[in-house]
């Protein structure tokens, strides 16, 4: 029997006419279903039917549910080093760079949640699927080969201490500011919503950039 979906004229016009954005369409409601449910625990079905398409036509595009899942993988890393060049901090005085960046990695992580929980379910995969992406670690350099920059034009000026790991500035920056996502929930159920207002989260975000100021900063 064919696919209600594909036999409806109208929804092949859709696709002729703007395959990209029947693609985009996919991906955005897939981020979703994987960030809630994980790999196992999301259904095509369910993506297809919140798009009103066929799973015949998320496999047209993706081979099958784990292309489609390193495919959102693919992606969100994609868009968060896109952000980051998009900040245009190269020229900037290092510091100011540097407190740019944590500022936009903070608040970036604290409004994508979705980013957060499938970095999650990929660690809970010990990175398997991530492994088969083979652009993954050159669009993953990006940040590293910044922070490069920066700190040594702030080593050149004197403002920055000899020395300093872009890699491990970046785990640092990286793991206070997806904490404060990945463990929301069971941080507040102990401890209370206090940190997690508005006006918790500004401090919070204050106290993360002079925990690097300070690590970096020359004495």
């Amino acid at each position: 029997m064919a696919d209600k979906a594909e036999s409806t004229p109208k929804r092949i016009r859709s696709w002729k006419q703007d395959p990209e954005a029947v693609r985009a369409d996919i991906l955005r409601e897939a981020t979703s279903e994987f960030a809630k449910n994980g790999l196992a625990g999301t259904r095509v079905k369910d993506i297809a039917d919140r798009i009103q398409t066929s799973r015949r036509m998320i496999f047209y595009y993706f081979g099958d549910k784990e292309g489609l899942y390193r495919t959102v993988l693919e992606e969100a890393y994609i868009n968060i080093r896109k952000a980051e060049e998009d900040l245009r901090l190269d020229g900037l005085p290092p510091m100011e760079a540097l407190v740019k960046l944590v500022e936009f990695t903070f608040d970036h992580h604290r409004r994508n949640e979705d980013f957060i929980r499938l970095v999650m379910s990929e660690n809970i995969h010990n990175g398997h699927y991530m492994e088969q992406i083979e652009s993954l670690h050159l669009t993953n350099t990006k940040v590293i080969n910044q922070l490069s920059r920066i700190c040594e034009a702030g080593e050149k000026a004197g403002v920055f201490k000899a020395g300093i790991s872009p890699l491990e500035l970046h785990w640092q920056i990286s793991a206070l500011s997806f904490f404060n996502v990945s463990n929301r929930a069971t941080f507040s159920n102990n401890f209370g919503n206090a940190l997690f207002s508005e006006e918790g989260q500004n401090a919070l975000k204050e106290y993360v950039i002079n925990c690097i100021i300070s690590s970096v900063k020359a004495e």
